[in-house]
């Protein structure tokens, strides 16, 4: 079984545009640390992830925060330390995450790392997604993405499904 460990963004922009079930129908289960979790409980967040934090699914599940080193850029907000952290704590298989500077941290650690566009992509290959509406509803949320990217994930999976 694979370990994946998650940072906030996926979960939350998975929540957001309805598509969380993803995560456990491609990997089964998923690790955060607590600061994760409290991430996206937290009244910042916003109340359609906090209501599904409360009723937190039994493929989730949360860890304490491991120690860290100080080897961790200051570039990288607390969940992302933590996540990282504990990818290396049970030698994960792979690390959801999408901040920029927190997954080449991570890919620079040795670790595989894909975030919401990757999930949504691979959900998309194995046919359980319209690749096209779900980036639709992700385009309706505060998500940051390179327009080229989506495009080019688009066009790729409309050749797949010509062959």
């Amino acid at each position: 079984m694979l370990v994946v460990i998650a940072d906030t963004s996926p979960l939350n922009y998975l929540t957001l545009i309805g598509e969380i079930d993803l995560l456990p129908k491609l990997f089964g289960r998923i690790i955060v640390p607590a600061a994760v979790f409290d991430e996206l409980a937290n009244q910042g967040s916003p109340a359609v992830v906090r209501a599904w934090a409360a009723k937190m699914p039994t493929w989730l599940e949360v860890k304490p925060d491991p120690e860290r080193s100080s080897a961790f850029t200051s570039a990288l907000d607390e969940g992302e330390r933590a996540a990282i952290a504990l990818a290396g704590a049970l030698a994960a298989d792979l690390i959801l995450m999408d901040d920029r500077d927190g997954v080449a941290f991570a890919r620079a650690q040795g670790f595989a790392v894909t975030g919401t566009l990757g999930v949504l992509d691979l959900a998309a290959q194995r046919g359980l997604i319209n690749l096209a509406q779900a980036f639709t509803k992700l385009k309706a949320t505060s998500f940051h993405y390179r327009q080229g990217l989506l495009d080019a994930l688009l066009a790729q999976q409309e050749r797949e499904e010509e062959k």
